[in-house]
């Protein structure tokens, strides 16, 4: 169960700091989950799906959380997009960051169905079945969902003028 927990942890962290942007936040629900999984006791082995039942309960606690708030900020988003920062130059560096940021703003503008599958799909890497168990959807709306965030990202990023590294 631990083990389990550990191996996940950044991946459920950054699903709930990108639902919530808050850092804060994230850490309150990575807690609560821990706390979910260990009530679950035995009965956690059982699941087969342990990661897909760890992103719904993650989902489900960061709604709950920002309901609770009842505000949105996104000062912390950067935490959640990661670029790999090898051996560019300076100059190259900063373009890639700029980049980055324009893409997060892109993809933060989206309806929150296609932040999520975009989210889960492209920066989690999950199968279109994993994101209709977490999403409580059937598969034929999460390949919508997903077709549709592509076209809407894409068209975004051609109306930005958005440069590709």
């Amino acid at each position: 169960m631990e083990n389990f927990l550990l191996a996940y942890k950044d991946k459920f962290y950054r699903f709930a700091l990108r639902l919530t942007g808050n850092s804060d936040d994230a850490d309150d629900i990575m807690q609560e989950l821990a706390i979910k999984i260990w009530k679950k006791g035995k009965d956690f082995e059982k699941i087969e799906n342990k990661e897909a039942w760890c992103m719904t309960v993650t989902r489900n606690l960061s709604i709950d959380k920002i309901r609770s708030n009842k505000s949105r900020e996104h000062s912390n988003i950067e935490d959640a997009y990661k670029v790999s920062t090898d051996m560019r130059s300076p100059d190259h560096q900063m373009e890639s960051d700029d980049i980055m940021n324009k893409l997060k703003k892109l993809i933060a503008s989206l309806p929150e169905n296609y932040k999520t599958v975009i989210q889960l799909r492209e920066i989690e890497e999950m199968t279109y079945k994993e994101i209709a168990e977490i999403m409580n959807i059937d598969l034929h709306k999460v390949k919508i969902y997903i077709f549709r965030a592509r076209k809407m990202l894409q068209q975004l990023i051609l109306d930005s003028n958005l440069k590709t590294i």
